[in-house]
């Protein structure tokens, strides 16, 4: 089935962070799973079968046509918002947040798939729509509006950071859709208003936010976390101390497996070592958009969407998850696409990189627009 030119730069980048995923997590995960889940790999085996999974959808997801995501965008965005109205009625209630519901020994965050679902739902949106949001304000905010409810819903769990990545990839949608650029700076000022006022009047987000401005000064308390986690790239230095060697995994660094996985990486293999990984993310994002101009310009503008807005979730995510563990952002739980361990990112982000490929392969079916050679990118 698949073209000559496939998209093999972003699925090899996807296949080699899968690998270095699963050696980081057993890394940072062997003493804590030996001490406190009764075995040194309950976390690596469990992440194993996830990437057993991710894989699986990422085929499943690279052999489904376009056409037929564009059928089900209102269906993605009411599925969405039955899992994030179910998660508040069944949902498992972890650390004061419900926001996974169990089925077994696994677990569904709902606000994960909530992220694919809603892409498909506004690219659909965007390109039914995509003259109203270029002419008038109106136009613009209509898309995103519809975004509100299930952003409530996310918020009632609470995980202010999905939020923050769904709305800044919608964001980042309508911009390449047009929008004018007085429309958009409403918006934005709209949005950082609502951010702020969301930190502001929940104690736990405005003390998180204190201790971003000077995490020194209560090290051993609020500071306690990002402080372990700036002494772990410290002690990489460029070289790092060796896959497997380092110490604040050893019950210093919180989540080490999970939200601090970039810092465990630092420790073990160095400024270099995290360096090339930020490098291959950049690449495998640069890869959605070259695809997206790609589709764009030969008039499919819902593949577009999908390649545009895959890349910007991937790419939010990312800035997102290193700028907490450098202590550039005020610390906030979110996963690292591909490298932490937590099943449900790691299957929707590999289903975000399948959604590349597949445009990718309908570009290069597709006859060349005038003056392009086949394959050629436009990036």
């Amino acid at each position: 089935m698949m073209a000559q030119r496939f998209e093999w730069t972003a699925t090899l980048l996807w296949l080699v962070l899968l690998a270095l995923g699963g050696l980081l997590v057993t890394s940072a995960s062997l003493e804590i799973a030996s001490v406190r889940y009764g075995g040194a790999l309950a976390f690596a085996a469990r992440h194993g079968l996830y990437l057993v999974v991710s894989i699986v959808t990422f085929l499943a997801v690279l052999m489904v046509p376009v056409v037929h995501w564009r059928r089900l965008g209102p269906l993605a965005y009411l599925g969405s918002v039955v899992l994030l109205l179910a998660v508040l009625v069944v949902g498992r209630e972890v650390n004061g947040s419900l926001r996974w519901i169990g089925f077994g020994p696994l677990t569904l965050q709902p606000s994960e798939l909530a992220k694919f679902g809603l892409l498909i739902y506004l690219a659909h949106s965007l390109t039914r729509h995509q003259e109203a949001v270029r002419s008038s304000l109106w136009g613009m905010v209509r898309p995103l509006a519809w975004l509100l409810g299930p952003m409530a819903l996310i918020l009632a769990e609470p995980d202010l950071g999905s939020v923050v990545v769904i709305m800044a990839a919608a964001g980042g949608l309508v911009t390449l859709a047009g929008a004018r650029l007085r429309d958009l700076t409403l918006v934005v000022l709209l949005g950082g208003v609502l951010v702020a006022a969301a930190v502001y009047f929940q104690p736990y987000r405005l003390a998180r936010f204190q201790t971003f401005l000077n995490p020194w000064a209560d090290e051993f308390g609020t500071g306690y976390q990002l402080t372990q986690a700036l002494i772990a790239f410290g002690r990489g230095e460029w070289f790092g101390v060796g896959l497997g060697e380092g110490l604040q995994k050893l019950f210093y660094l919180p989540e080490a497996h999970t939200d601090f996985i970039y810092a465990v990486l630092a420790e073990e293999l160095g400024a270099l070592g995290a360096f090339l990984v930020l490098a291959m993310l950049v690449v495998l994002v640069q890869r959605g958009l070259a695809q997206g101009r790609r589709a764009e310009l030969r008039g499919d503008f819902f593949a577009a969407f999908l390649a545009y807005g895959a890349g910007f979730l991937l790419a939010v995510q990312v800035l997102v998850s290193l700028g907490v563990n450098t202590g550039v952002l005020p610390t906030k739980g979110l996963t690292l696409p591909f490298l932490s361990y937590g099943g449900n990112s790691l299957v929707v982000s590999s289903a975000l990189v399948a959604l590349i490929a597949r445009v990718a392969w309908e570009n290069d079916q597709a006859p060349a627009p005038p003056g392009q050679s086949r394959g050629e990118s436009a990036l």
